[in-house]
């Protein structure tokens, strides 16, 4: 079994994990402004503010399937190219289309958007064919803190609209998106490893419970990661009043502890199996989402916190170790199955918006919706204890 590093695996890993986390600036570009869709011109409820946040994530994760499996066929350093100069276009438009008090535009845009989300796709079978398969839990960890670009957005986005304009953020994220495109193009690399056979999507999918279970894993963890980083200045600013730069700098922290700890999640996998590391990570989730359904009718800003940065530690382990068991357990398929196991999850964030806006504005409250992530939490956590799919030791078949 390898077990050396190939030369140039950290460098070539330090270029994907920035550019993943631009792309992912740019994927949330639209929700630090959400709570302003509310105000006069646009008049948005709860449930029209949601779709605005969570149309971004359609896109993004339709995608992630075919660029997956794009990426096993041709590489990943020609599909990151493309995904940097599309994600820098696609800021610069939505930028002026949240300037507009136009909502089927910010819709429009914020789908279009959403092909940068696709970007982590990408870079998992281009950052895996650089480390030998225990190490690759770490690796794929750090690529993981990416997620950070979404913190990023939460705070800078409304200071540069404050001081000029949505249109001028947009630019600025343009600008900064396309010159590390260059830097990307002439300093990223494939890893020197013999060319895997192109896989068929059929043969992925026809992997059964092995890859839907990674999916679903991964729709609780990376969706709930996503819905509570995209939805949470939304939420701040419904519950305590707070102005958007103060929300975002609030949400920013949840993103940042989420994204910190998931290299933690890897390793762990790396050193006692992904399974464990995620029936862990699954009750703690229910145990905030108890927590977040008990104060939500008149919550407190300090329970909410302790709520929120708990569940972001959760989230961020179950991500590092979800990531860890799909190399694993699809060596050579790893494209493809980040593909969809990526897609599933991209969902995740999907559905979870909505529903908020829908309960907001059916009952007043989020208590229903917290609800029902503690279920989706425990049943995951039961199907990680069951532990069937192998997740340290020696790669599986697929």
């Amino acid at each position: 079994m390898e077990t050396e590093l190939k030369p140039g695996a950290g460098r070539n890993l330090a270029l994907a994990t920035v550019g993943f986390a631009l792309c992912f600036a740019a994927w949330g570009f639209l929700a630090p402004l959400a709570p302003s869709f509310k105000d006069p011109p646009l008049n948005l409820s709860s449930l029209q503010t949601s779709i605005a946040i969570a149309i971004p994530v359609l896109l993004g994760s339709l995608l992630r399937i075919p660029l997956g499996i794009l990426t096993d066929r041709i590489g990943g350093r020609k599909v990151f190219t493309g995904m940097l100069i599309y994600s820098a276009a696609a800021a610069a438009l939505v930028g002026f289309a949240a300037g507009s008090s136009s909502y089927a535009a910010i819709l429009g845009a914020g789908f279009l958007l959403g092909a940068a989300g696709a970007s982590f796709a990408v870079g998992i079978p281009f950052v895996a064919r650089w480390y030998p398969p225990q190490k690759q839990g770490f690796a794929l960890g750090i690529y993981g803190m990416g997620n950070i670009g979404t913190a990023v957005a939460a705070f800078s986005i409304p200071a540069i609209r404050d001081a000029t304009s949505e249109g001028v953020a947009g630019l600025v994220f343009a600008a900064v998106i396309g010159v590390y495109a260059l830097i990307w193009m002439s300093m990223a690399r494939e890893a020197p490893v013999e060319k895997a056979p192109p896989t068929r999507y059929r043969e992925v999918l026809g992997a059964g419970w092995k890859l839907w279970r990674l999916a679903l894993f991964y729709f609780v963890t990376f969706g709930g990661f996503v819905a509570m980083a995209l939805y949470l200045p939304k939420l701040l600013v419904d519950w305590y009043d707070l102005s958007l730069t103060d929300a975002g700098l609030r949400a920013a922290g949840f993103t940042l502890l989420a994204t910190a700890i998931r290299p933690v999640g890897g390793m762990l996998s790396d050193r006692i199996g992904g399974n464990r590391v995620l029936a862990v990570a699954f009750l703690g989730i229910g145990i905030d989402a108890v927590g977040l359904s008990w104060q939500a009718s008149v919550p407190t800003m300090w329970l909410t916190t302790v709520f929120c940065l708990t569940m972001a530690l959760f989230l961020g382990l179950g991500n590092g170790a979800v990531f860890k068991l799909v190399p694993l357990t699809f060596p050579n398929a790893t494209g493809a199955a980040t593909g969809i196991v990526g897609a599933v999850g991209g969902l995740g964030g999907f559905f979870p918006p909505l529903f908020l806006g829908i309960v907001k504005d059916a009952t007043g409250d989020f208590v229903l919706a917290f609800v029902m992530l503690v279920a989706f939490a425990w049943l995951c956590a039961g199907l990680a204890f069951e532990g069937r799919v192998p997740d340290s030791g020696t790669n599986s078949p697929d």
